[in-house]
């Protein structure tokens, strides 16, 4: 019993790789259960029985990618930062969503929800973690500071999140990660005149 449940974790796993492959190199128009299946080396009748849909599997995959970037985020960003660390730890992360695909994966499923209500509603339940995240993150860092009093944590965290989300589109469109090298450089310079306002 134990070893059939451990052979089909295993069988789930592979995939959850399958798919998040296909996704990140064919696009969501290019990803369909027989290109999975390929991907994987499997049949793809596997897809149906163990996610019940294409978009179900591909949810699970963007699920099990975004828990580990969070778990990462979390871990990085939990000591106390002063804001020029914050910078250079943003940028580091931001940089490993690229390379490891999750930025890919995110823009392309939501560029297809844009046009899928059903797909629309998973993903909005999906960003709302990132969403609760980043304003618990701006908040820790307004305490004490002049600016608590003038943003509102929330509101900022929304525009940190389509920021994010807009530089992923342009990149993904193109893969000039430029852009996004610029925005941090930029980031950079606040952060230092920042730090040298705050006193570290």
């Amino acid at each position: 019993m134990l070893k059939a449940v451990a052979q089909g974790s295993l069988t789930r796993d592979r995939i959850l790789d399958a798919a998040f492959e296909t996704l990140r190199k064919n696009g969501f128009a290019g990803t369909s259960a027989r290109a999975i299946a390929r991907t994987g080396g499997f049949n793809q009748a596997l897809i149906f029985y163990h996610f019940g849909s294409v978009n179900d599997l591909l949810l699970a995959a963007l699920d099990r990618i975004s828990d580990q970037r969070m778990e990462r985020y979390r871990e990085a960003l939990s000591p106390a930062a002063g804001p020029v660390q914050l910078a250079r730890l943003v940028r580091q992360l931001y940089t490993e969503d690229v390379d490891c695909g999750h930025s890919t994966v995110l823009a392309e499923l939501l560029a297809a929800s844009s046009t899928n209500p059903a797909l629309r509603d998973q993903m909005l339940k999906r960003m709302q973690p990132w969403l609760d995240f980043t304003e618990s993150l701006i908040q820790r860092f307004l305490e004490a500071t002049p600016f608590a009093a003038l943003i509102d944590p929330r509101a900022a965290a929304g525009a940190v999140l389509a920021m994010y989300v807009g530089v992923d589109f342009l990149i993904h469109l193109d893969g000039d990660r430029s852009r996004a090298t610029a925005l941090f450089d930029a980031g950079d310079r606040l952060a230092a005149t920042l730090g040298s306002v705050l006193g570290g």
